[in-house]
């Protein structure tokens, strides 16, 4: 049976998280050493002891979820299970970037550090209160991006997530934002509801933060993945060091292709998803995706030996 590594994207930190794998093997709390020193200061310590507002900052979260899904990675290697045993990986969101080290495309320092000024980047690229995002369920894709479209009006408000099969998450300026929820509802949607983010992410509205990574990312050196990535922004697979250094840039304005990125590689014969990391939240997005998909999620010591056996 083919298998596929995933990785979470925001919305799924939560205090606490990882540190039982930091206490039960080495090689976990090793990765959260180094990431507090690439950085510079106790971001594990804001993890396991922190306030929950202040782990889910931007600039917060997505380091510490990264950390997170290696130190469960690592777990994993402890008890013979590596990355060469899946086929591709994958990441929501800023997950990709998680993949990434986790193929050992990115070393874990430079993925911190990237990871930190994405999240002040693309927290600063919009003022508060300026944009928001919405999630629209019940609705399929073509019936939301036509939703976000008609709801612009001269704003910005674009589908950003195709998450699963009646999810999707639009994102832009509030109004036009606010817009598209009173639409989508007029559109026969489930449920249309606003997200409480702190920026409207991968959308048009993200553009300074997309300078600010391709910068970044053109000082930093990336190497051919040991497997496969699947990309957010094209839902197909990549190696090419060249070629994923201007997705991760493209990924930042971008759509997350995800529904397509698990028919994708359910259609390479990916039976078998492992959500490394923290939560449960892509699990469920796969199931409504591929009907016939195994889940299982890799993110306690309890959760590692149960996948050993």
């Amino acid at each position: 049976m083919a298998r596929a590594f995933v990785f979470p994207g925001q919305g799924a930190q939560v205090t606490g998280m990882g540190r039982a794998l930091a206490e039960a093997y080495p090689a976990s709390k090793a990765v959260f050493d180094e990431v507090d020193e690439a950085l510079g200061e106790a971001l594990s310590r804001l993890i396991w002891e922190g306030s929950q507002e202040e782990l889910t900052l931007t600039q917060n979260a997505q380091p510490a979820l990264m950390a997170t899904s290696i130190a469960a990675l690592r777990a994993l290697e402890a008890e013979g299970i590596g990355v060469e045993s899946a086929a591709f990986v994958a990441g929501h969101s800023l997950g990709e970037y998680s993949a990434l080290c986790a193929a050992g495309a990115l070393s874990l320092s430079d993925t911190a550090r990237l990871l930190r000024l994405r999240g002040k980047a693309m927290q600063e690229a919009v003022p508060v209160g300026v944009g928001a995002m919405a999630a629209l369920l019940g609705l399929d894709f073509e019936t939301a991006k036509a939703v976000a479209e008609e709801a612009a009006m001269g704003e910005v408000c674009q589908a950003a997530n195709d998450n699963d099969p009646a999810q999707v998450v639009v994102s832009g300026h509030k109004d036009a934002v606010e817009r598209a929820v009173e639409i989508a509802k007029a559109k026969g949607a489930k449920r249309a509801i606003l997200l409480p983010v702190s920026a409207p992410f991968h959308c048009e509205l993200m553009g300074p933060a997309a300078a600010a990574m391709a910068d970044a990312l053109s000082h930093v050196h990336i190497d051919e993945p040991k497997v496969p990535l699947v990309a957010n922004v094209t839902a197909h697979d990549v190696t090419d060091p060249a070629t994923i250094r201007s997705l991760l840039v493209e990924q930042v304005t971008g759509s997350v292709r995800w529904r397509e990125s698990v028919g994708f590689m359910a259609a390479k014969g990916v039976t078998e998803f492992w959500e490394i990391g923290a939560g449960k939240a892509l699990s469920g997005m796969i199931r409504r995706i591929s009907k016939e998909a195994e889940t299982r999620a890799v993110g306690t010591p309890e959760d590692v030996v149960a996948a050993k056996g």
